[in-house]
């Protein structure tokens, strides 16, 4: 029988990182030794200390029931403490945060909460996928902020269209970014706040990489700046920070309303967050920051050999503050897709396309720093071998 998709699922881009794992797939199908800089996952183990944690939660009956969808009070209290030592931001933790299954779960479910068919979202581009994707799967549409270089990838907010203005419902952010690896300061922040209230537009701030940061740099979080908590929400994750990717934990903070709307959506799609991970998660977000110090400096290193690598082939890259991507300018000649394509047939490795991230990302692309040095050293030596 044949079963036609729903047009929500037509509509759909090709999903990024599913091509690239095919076409990774392919490669090492041919026998080819791939080197992975495509996909921002952490190859650093999750510290043996939260391990133990889940370990040991794991082993106790009372985790083995439904978990609450809001989560549990205790992992809140802990988020609410780490915001107030990190930030110095105050939240409410029964109303204030709400635990997810990874932020993308909270960024995808979000515009099921405040878009309403036809409404419109901001969504910055080149960027994560789900800000468009849950719109889209929510029935409303996006309208491109293109993230450009003049600019320092920040959107443009002078020339977003009153008419869209007046149409939008939700704004999407996320600094540090992914894939430009740009900054953002309170400054910019000030300007989106006036921007929200004057169109009484939702913020959603996705600061997923707030933790790693470089040269005396400490990016800010978005409810550090005056009013963030009467226009939004800022969204966090464990998985960056902690190298828990796999164990899909992060939580949302911020406005009262907001938080309450994500969780009605939750109490009605999903079951909330196993609550032996939940406490892994309150050891991971009390754990020494030696430890997180000592990962960005292994990012820093990666970061600094690639960055000198790249600059002596005559490739263009400037070293983030934060992240751990470089963002990389293709040379004369080649197209973001074509580029890549000669790098994983001719040197076996996998970088992304900047034009998979939005139009904009058109001319670069992007380097996942999550290979060890000796990888990144090999990776240099095969572009060395390459003519372009």
């Amino acid at each position: 029988m044949d079963f036609p998709y729903a047009e929500r699922l037509q509509q759909l881009p090709p999903y990024l990182f599913a091509e690239l794992d095919k076409a990774k797939e392919e490669a090492l199908a041919k026998g080819m030794d791939v080197i992975d800089l495509g996909v921002g996952d952490p190859d650093l183990p999750t510290p043996s200390h939260i391990v133990d944690a889940l370990k040991k939660a794991a082993e106790n009956p009372v985790n083995h029931r439904y978990p609450s969808y809001v989560g549990m009070l205790s992992f809140r209290l802990v988020v609410a403490a780490w915001y107030e030592r990190r930030f110095g931001i105050k939240l409410e933790p029964q109303k204030e945060v709400l635990t997810l299954i990874g932020s993308k779960e909270g960024i995808a479910h979000l515009p099921l909460a405040f878009i309403n068919p036809g409404d419109v979202s901001l969504v910055p581009t080149p960027a994560y996928p789900v800000y468009h994707i849950g719109t889209l799967f929510a029935g409303g549409k996006s309208y491109f902020m293109p993230l450009l270089e003049e600019n320092n990838f920040l959107p443009d907010l002078d020339k977003i269209p009153p008419d869209v203005a007046r149409q939008a419902k939700i704004m999407f952010l996320n600094y540090p970014n992914n894939p430009t690896a740009a900054v953002a300061e309170e400054e910019f922040f000030e300007r989106v706040i006036a921007f929200a209230k004057k169109y009484e537009i939702l913020i959603c701030h996705d600061a997923a990489y707030t933790e790693l940061y470089y040269d005396g740099y400490k990016p800010i979080s978005f409810l550090n700046v005056a009013g963030a908590k009467e226009v939004g929400i800022e969204i966090h994750s464990l998985s960056k920070t902690y190298n828990m990717t796999g164990w899909r934990i992060g939580f949302a903070v911020g406005n009262e309303k907001v938080i309450a709307g994500l969780g009605k959506i939750k109490s009605n799609i999903d079951s909330g967050v196993f609550q032996a991970v939940q406490e892994a998660g309150i050891v991971a977000l009390n754990t020494d920051e030696s430890l997180i110090e000592a990962n960005r400096k292994v990012y820093q290193e990666r970061r600094d050999l690639m960055v000198e690598g790249l600059r002596e082939i005559g490739l263009k890259v400037n070293p983030p503050k934060a992240t751990f991507y470089l963002w990389v300018k293709v040379p004369k000649g080649y197209t973001s897709a074509s580029f890549c394509a000669l790098l994983l047939k001719e040197a076996g490795i996998v970088v992304t396309p900047g034009n998979g991230f939005g139009e904009p990302g058109e001319g670069y692309f992007r380097i996942a720093l999550t290979v060890d040095k000796e990888r990144l050293k090999e990776a240099i030596s095969r572009l060395k071998k390459l003519a372009f």
